[in-house]
């Protein structure tokens, strides 16, 4: 919201020498963030205003040059040469005469030019730095006496101050809120630009109307007018006001709608009277109807929206834009205005449904105060009739099914024992009835009921929140509680940090994405129908339509991290993440407990049933070289195995043993896929997958091929078993390397279990080295090459402890078809 100082100035009465930074302090304290502060451009020399005497069209120039006569208020008029035509004899300009500067350092003298001498310039609003309209001449109206200084006039003494106004203040969005709540905060008198007396139009109603839902619209009003002058330009002061305002100048009966809006905070629209065929009913769209509204758009409607028809259909979307067939054009004369109050939630779903963020749903989605529809009438009635010669025919329309307000209870203490500061009764009842509230008080127990400009004053602790907000919030003491002594981390906190510091001391960059996702980007990772995965949770309000869903898993928006990475030009790239994911599927809707209480188990539990399980995840996603080239060699690109160890260093790092075996899930390549496995008491548990990703995926994604991801659910892996010191033997070890003909259905990991069954206690560590298959290996076999580390605690090993060792393992690996290889 932008709030020109000067307009503010007619409402409140700012005390005399108070700076435009108190001013912004003062705004900060009543709790309205201020963006930025706009001040005006500097034109320093004279700066006056002139009206335009006589006009000579010069001939014999490629363009339209006017040698002009323009009285500035001096004793004989001044010749000025202006090139701009759509001023005449009459009107009133802003003339910088000889020795002004203007925005950009453009200065201004006495000179010939087109055969005569140009002693000034006529000034458009783009030169005084005002506006961006340089195509004519800045014509400023009647009310001007020529020679006035120009600059009160054009606001180049007015600094505009942008406020940030949160959703809960939607009263904030006009002129009339800021005035209430600066006057409030700083004590002074101020004005309701609200309050001024509706004329009593006397008559028949000016048109039918029917409300059909009033769940959505509880008041609907309307006025008649005819005898407008479509050719009436806005006055200057309003079109000065919408600019600094960041509203665009449309026409005289569009402008007073948005100039009322930014008083009063009502938005507004008007209809071409000629152009409406019928009633006007108030309903929520049908199924497969259309609305062409005023940007030119096609819209499909939906059976949530709200309509504003006549008899050829809807000719506007309700507290959104209005529809093209009835817009105010060139030759409108005859016009309906309507003021209505809707039903915000709705407004908001519209708005969304149609990316329409107009600034009328813009307040009407924040609540706007519903007394206001007639007062905002009479206002652009009054403005119409004064500028454009317009007249109110027929009587008022106003269907009015709205309740009065609730009254909300509460204890005049409450405030203090909330903040820490003693507020007396009788201040507590005085900031309530600053804000607008009716205070009925018996002792200490007040019942409040707020006013209609105020929707969301719902509970007492909306009410503790104005008084401590209206009584300052310097006033609340800085006072930090004195923490208890704690226990430190919980086992779980200390493994998902080990986790995490595990695979950044890997070489892993931490990549943390937006816990939402789109179900395209489901259907890009392959995953079947009957995925567990496709079962997501909607979110009501997502940030992004393309992503309302909770993601089920961490890979879409880690493999978007990656993707965008390669786009900017990386191409070595190895990002993890570790969160949480939500499982769908169907839970009772949650309850709404109150504020005042503390819930009871009941609803607490009905509220922990429907929150979905939240699993810790880590996934790993890594493309180029694992390891650069140089001149130590070629280097090594990431592929399966990197993944694959990137979920060994998360169970090393959580405490746990890991076993993988081939596996096949979406969106990993079949054949390339490996299940992350642990052993529990009733089993062994697939916990995750690694491997390298599906072709068809890394083309849906715009990876690489041969892309490998890993994704292992953390709180899955069984808990870690106590550590104990290792035992360490004094006695020197015996390196033994074994290779095995293995047929190549039976895995790597497979076969390493074996050898360390078969070695017995005398097994130390084992790791494989090699991995060949060719001649002299049979087809259908690969040779597969471990180096293992014998030790005894109690003695130097013999020759005949490793024979037997040797033999031991032999025997085991022949048992599952695995032989030595010759020669090992």
């Amino acid at each position: 919201m932008r709030v020109p100082v000067g307009w503010l100035a007619e409402y409140v009465d700012v005390p005399a020498g108070r700076t435009v930074e108190e001013l912004d302090a003062t705004f900060v304290r009543l709790g309205l963030e201020v963006e930025e502060v706009h001040r005006p451009a500097e034109v320093t020399g004279p700066l006056v205003v002139g009206r335009v005497l006589d006009v000579e069209e010069l001939t014999g120039f490629k363009k339209p040059i006017r040698w002009c006569q323009v009285d500035v208020g001096e004793a004989a008029p001044r010749g000025i040469v202006c090139g701009a035509t759509n001023f005449a004899v009459g009107d009133t300009v802003v003339v910088a005469l000889p020795g002004a500067v203007l925005p950009g350092g453009f200065e201004i003298a006495a000179r010939k030019t087109y055969d005569h001498v140009s002693d000034g310039m006529i000034c458009s609003a783009r030169e005084l730095g005002i506006g961006e309209d340089h195509a004519g001449i800045l014509v400023l109206g009647d009310g001007f006496e020529p020679g006035a200084e120009a600059r009160p006039v054009v606001g180049l003494d007015d600094v505009v101050v942008e406020l940030a106004v949160t959703p809960d203040r939607g009263y904030c969005l006009s002129m009339r809120g800021i005035a209430r709540e600066v006057g409030t905060g700083l004590d002074v008198a101020w004005r309701d630009p609200g309050a001024a007396e509706v004329p009593g139009w006397s008559g028949e109603p000016a048109w039918e109307v029917t409300v059909a839902d009033a769940g959505r619209c509880d008041r609907f009003s309307m006025v008649a007018l005819e005898g407008l002058d479509p050719a009436a330009p806005s006055p200057w002061w309003m079109r000065r006001r919408l600019a600094q305002s960041g509203i665009r100048s449309i026409s005289l009966a569009v402008d007073v709608t948005n100039y009322v809006m930014l008083e009063l905070g009502q938005p507004m629209h008007a209809f071409d009277r000629d152009a409406v065929t019928g009633p006007i009913v108030v309903r929520r769209a049908r199924e497969g109807e259309r609305l062409t509204t005023l940007d030119g758009a096609d819209r499909q409607l939906s059976g949530d929206d709200l309509l504003i028809t006549d008899d050829t259909g809807p000719i506007g979307l309700a507290a959104v834009m209005g529809g093209a067939s009835t817009e105010i054009g060139d030759g409108t004369r005859a016009v309906l205005l309507e003021a209505a109050h809707w039903e915000p939630t709705g407004v908001a779903r519209t708005a969304r449904r149609h990316r329409l963020p107009s600034e009328a749903a813009k307040r009407f989605e924040r609540g706007v105060d519903p007394a206001m529809t007639v007062a905002a009438l009479a206002r652009a009635a009054q403005l119409l009739a004064e500028h454009g010669g317009a007249r109110v025919v027929g009587g008022l329309v106003d269907v009015d099914t709205r309740r009065p307000p609730p009254s909300i209870p509460l204890d005049a203490a409450r405030p203090g024992r909330v903040s820490g500061v003693p507020y007396p009764p009788a201040q507590v009842v005085g900031l309530l009835e600053a804000v607008g509230c009716a205070v009925d008080a018996d002792g200490d127990r007040l019942a409040v009921t707020p006013p209609s400009w105020r929707p969301d004053l719902t509970d007492p602790a909306d009410l503790v929140e104005e008084v401590v907000r209206l009584a300052g919030y310097d006033d609340v003491p800085s006072v930090l509680p004195t923490a208890p002594p704690g226990r430190g981390l919980t086992e779980t906190q200390r493994r998902r940090r080990a986790i995490g510091r595990a695979l950044a001391e890997a070489g892993h960059v931490e990549a943390p994405a937006y816990p939402f996702v789109g179900l395209p980007a489901l259907d890009a990772l392959g995953l079947p129908e009957d995925d567990p995965r496709r079962e997501v949770l909607l979110v009501r309000n997502p940030l992004r339509e393309e992503e309302p869903a909770l993601r089920t898993t961490l890979l879409p928006g880690l493999l978007a991290t990656l993707a965008r990475n390669l786009a900017r030009g990386r191409r070595d790239v190895a990002l993890f993440e570790h969160g949480s994911v939500f499982t769908g599927g169907v839970r009772e809707p949650a309850p709404l407990p109150g504020v005042d209480t503390r819930p009871d188990e009941e609803t607490l539990a009905a509220l922990l049933g429907a929150v979905p399980d939240q699993p810790w995840h880590v996934a790993v996603a890594l493309t180029g070289a694992r390891e650069p080239r140089g001149w130590w060699g070629p280097g090594r690109p990431a592929g399966w195995a990197d993944a694959v160890q990137a979920a060994r260093l998360v169970a090393a790092a959580a405490g746990v043993q890991l076993f993988v075996r081939p596996g096949e899930q979406a969106p990993w390549h079949p054949g390339r896929c490996a299940e992350l496995v642990v052993s529990e008491a009733g089993g062994d548990r697939v916990v995750g997958y690694a491997g390298e990703l599906h072709p068809r995926v890394c083309a849906a994604l715009e990876l690489p091929a041969r892309t490998s991801a890993m994704e292992l659910d953390v709180d899955a892996l069984p808990p870690a078993a106590v550590p104990v010191g290792p035992r360490i033997s004094t006695f020197p070890p015996v390196f033994l390397d074994l290779a095995f003909v293995v047929p190549d259905e039976i895995t790597a990991s497979h076969v390493e279990s074996l050898v360390r069954g078969g070695a017995g206690e005398l097994f130390e560590a084992v790791r494989l080295f090699d991995v060949y298959s060719g001649p002299p290996v049979p087809a259908g076999s690969r040779s597969l090459a471990y180096s293992l580390v014998l030790r005894a605690p109690d003695r130097t090993l013999t020759a005949e402890d490793v024979a037997r060792v040797r033999e031991g393992i032999v025997a085991v690996v022949e048992l599952q078809g695995i032989s030595l290889r010759s020669g090992a």
